[in-house]
This record gives structure tokens, sequence and C-alpha cells, in this order.
């Protein structure tokens, strides 16, 4: 099972059965969203899917950019989240699912660029159902100020 995850989303309690609930939710793989579908024609989720989703975007908000006071996810650096069961990983694991992160920087002349995706990734990895994480860098979408949450425009005092 896929899912992808749009940002914004608020962190919730931690679930210690998501992976269990995940397996059973997921049933065939053949009804997953591909990954060219858009949010609107994304299922209904579980939810241990959306507590999963939750989990990961409140491990994603821990991670700052070292030059600006605000989290990667609230700045808009963060394109896209793809969860897909891990194969390699008995269903019921602690640790079931593989995370895929898409995402920028403010410029590709950012000095924290090869730090950043390592941050990511290991944010990522601390969520308990989460067994391996990538992060994969883009510039295409370039990242603008529009991208940003209205909390972050409001810390920077850009309203």
């Amino acid at each position: 099972m896929r899912q992808r995850i749009f940002p914004p989303n608020d962190p919730t309690p931690n679930d210690p059965t998501l992976c269990e609930a995940t397996h059973a939710a997921a049933g065939s793989t053949s009804d997953a969203p591909d990954a060219s579908t858009d949010a609107t024609d994304t299922p209904e989720k579980t939810d241990a899917q959306q507590s999963l989703e939750d989990k990961i975007v409140a491990a994603l908000r821990k991670v700052h950019d070292p030059e600006i006071p605000i989290n990667i996810y609230d700045l808009g650096l963060i394109y896209r989240v793809e969860v897909s069961d891990d194969p390699d990983v008995e269903p019921g694991a602690e640790a079931c699912k593989k995370v895929k992160v898409v995402m920028t920087l403010t410029t590709p002349h950012c000095p924290e660029a090869q730090s950043i995706p390592g941050y990511v990734k290991h944010a990522v990895e601390t969520v308990k159902a989460v067994s391996e994480a990538s992060v994969e860098i883009v510039w295409d979408p370039a990242w603008s100020k529009d991208r940003m949450s209205d909390e972050a425009k409001l810390q920077l005092g850009m309203f």
C-alpha cells in the first residue's frame, strides 16, 4: 500500500499498534492510489494511516533550517511524502513502513544542502512504524515564499 501525505497536518499521540492496523487496513494493494493520484482522488484514510501521517509530519517539524528559525515543513520545503509497506518486514512488526520524502531547499546554494537531507532522514526514521526513510532533493518547482504556512510567515513578520 502506498499513500501520499500533503502538508499541512497536526501531530497526534503515539499508536503502538500502527503497523498491525495498517497491514489489516491495507488489504489488497490493487486499491492503493497511483503515484500520480491527486489528493482529491485519494481514498479515505484509516485512523492508523492518519496517525502515521501525523507522526511523520511531527517528526519533519522537528527539523529546522539552520539559517531560518522555522521548521522545514512550515517553510514549505516538503513537497511530497510517500509511505509504502516494507516488503522485507513481516506483517505486525513494529517498524513496517518505508517512507520517501521529496523536498527542496530554499536555494541550490544553501550552505546546509549536504546536512538537511540527513537530518530529515534521521527524523523520519525516529517514527516508531518506519523501518527505512529516504530523501530526494528536487529543484523543480523552485521553492518560493508562497509555499510557507501562514504560521511561518507570521513568525518571520511577512504579514
